[in-house]
């Protein structure tokens, strides 16, 4: 990764407040790898050291994840493979006592370096521990005029709000996973409930046909004319399913145009005008960028799939101060819904899927609709 400058230390900065700065630092982030990145580079600036790393185990003697700061991608390429838990660092991952060395290299269970690694002197290490488990081995290294107690209890104090970010960096991915669990399994469903029957019906029309061509042409031809509308409603269907499981291309493309290239395939996929308007809208960040994305998914599904509309209208926006943030509206003109008599029968039509999405990245949502009168759903993120 590119080397940043590790300053010795901001002198208008006490150490509560540097300590506070590298937490708000850790805090902003909810993917795992990224949350690694920030706390190594935060204990780093933090401390003045030249280099910093931090790995997370695996159950196999190695490290499932391995983070540094202060080293080029040239001599991290040069380096070679992740180191494997032994020496100082499996020291630091089974004893819970930070380690603080005047020069690692004479420590009895230092193991020596690929050629390639940098040379380092004064040490201090210490692991990250998450409900008495350790999670992870933070260590610190060439440090001008070595470590001292008091970077020893900074350091203490980042690696407890470290393994709280860490933590909640963990719960945001798995809770990520179990949503595209659940949307796997309602895109199944999809599948079953339309294509299926459409393609059921599909042979049935068919075989009825075949049956009256002699007998009945006229009635035959009619049914042949059904059996092309199905079978074009049910490529139709397969073709949104299709949109729907394509990965979104938001780190190539961005959020504007993945959801105009989205749109632009739906409208062509369906009989109802699907739009797409975007004005003053700036880069998120990427955990807010998925979850407006898969907001307006949600929204356009249930739209498109329910709500038997004739146009639905997507809108984004910039908001908030300095146009930082961004609003999502998705509206459409179909038959509208009671949403406390939707709450009530346990019907939620993804509803809480997409207030979840929202309030995990510091948003909001809002619904509005009654029956005869289509939907508006709003979605509004801070960005940075």
């Amino acid at each position: 990764m590119p080397s940043e400058k590790a300053p010795g230390g901001d002198a208008s900065l006490s150490g509560i407040e540097a300590v506070s700065a590298a937490v708000l630092a850790m805090s902003r982030h909810l993917e795992v790898r990224e949350v690694l990145r920030r706390i190594t580079a935060s204990a780093r600036e933090l401390l003045g050291a030249e280099y910093a790393a931090l790995g997370v185990p695996d159950d196999h003697g190695g490290f499932a994840q391995f983070v540094v700061d202060g080293v080029s991608d040239e001599q991290w390429r040069a380096i070679g493979p992740l180191p494997r838990q032994h020496g100082v660092l499996a020291t630091m991952l089974h004893d819970l006592a930070p380690t603080r060395l005047d020069d690692v290299r004479r420590a009895p269970a230092f193991g020596g370096w690929p050629s390639a690694h940098p040379t380092l002197t004064d040490f201090l290490g210490m692991p990250i521990v998450d409900d008495g488990e350790i999670v992870g081995a933070l260590f610190l290294a060439n440090k001008q005029g070595g470590f001292t107690d008091h970077d020893e209890d900074l350091l203490r104090i980042l690696v407890a709000h470290a393994a709280l970010a860490l933590g909640n960096a963990r719960l945001y991915e798995r809770s990520r996973e179990l949503t595209l669990a659940g949307e796997r399994a309602r895109i199944a469903h999809d599948l079953h409930d339309a294509v299926s029957q459409k393609l059921f019906s599909l042979r049935l029309t068919a075989k009825a046909a075949a049956a009256l061509v002699e007998r009945d042409p006229a009635r035959a031809r009619a049914e042949l004319a059904e059996v092309a509308k199905l079978a074009a409603e049910a490529a139709d269907e397969l073709r949104a399913v299709v949109v729907e499981l394509r990965p979104a291309a938001l780190e190539e493309d961005g959020l504007v145009a993945t959801l105009a290239s989205q749109v632009q395939v739906l409208d062509r996929a369906h009989s109802a005008s699907v739009s797409f308007t975007a004005q003053g809208v700036r880069a998120l960040p990427p955990a807010q960028e998925a979850a407006v994305l898969r907001v307006a998914q949600e929204a356009l599904h249930n739209a498109l799939r329910h709500s038997g509309a004739q146009a639905v209208t997507v809108a984004l926006a910039g908001s908030g101060p300095a146009g930082r943030g961004a609003r999502l509206r998705v509206a459409d003109d179909g038959r509208g819904f009671d949403p406390e008599s939707v709450r009530r029968a346990g019907r939620h039509l993804g509803l809480v899927s997409m207030r979840d999405r929202a309030a995990g990245v510091g948003g909001r949502l809002s619904l509005e609709s009654a029956p005869g009168t289509g939907t508006v759903v709003e979605m509004e993120v801070p960005g940075a």
